[in-house]
C-alpha cells in the first residue's frame, strides 16, 4: 500500500443534493435582498431541520445570508434575504 500526502485543493469532492430540495434551491436562487420570501409547508420538525441544513450549506456555497422564520401553527417555514 502506497500512502502519500497531497494538497487539499487537489481533492475534488462532490456533494449530491437530494432532489427533494431541488425546488427549494431553485427558489433560493431567485430571492432578492429585501424582496419576497419563500414559503414552504412541512410535516415534521425533522423536515424543518433538514431544510435549514440545506439552506445553511447553500449560504456557505453561494456566500449569501438567507434567514428563516417559522410559523409552527400553520406548519410553514419562510426563507428570505435581508437588505
Amino acid at each position: 500500500m502506497e500512502i502519500k500526502f497531497v494538497n487539499r485543493t487537489q481533492v475534488k469532492s462532490t456533494k449530491r443534493r437530494s432532489s427533494k430540495f431541488k425546488p427549494l434551491m431553485e427558489a433560493l436562487d431567485k430571492l432578492k435582498p429585501g424582496g419576497d420570501a419563500v414559503e414552504v409547508a412541512y410535516e415534521t420538525e425533522k423536515n424543518v431541520n433538514s431544510m435549514r441544513t440545506a439552506v445553511y450549506q447553500y449560504n456557505q456555497e453561494h456566500k449569501v445570508k438567507i434567514k428563516s422564520g417559522k410559523n409552527a401553527k400553520e406548519q410553514k417555514i419562510y426563507f428570505f434575504r435581508e437588505k
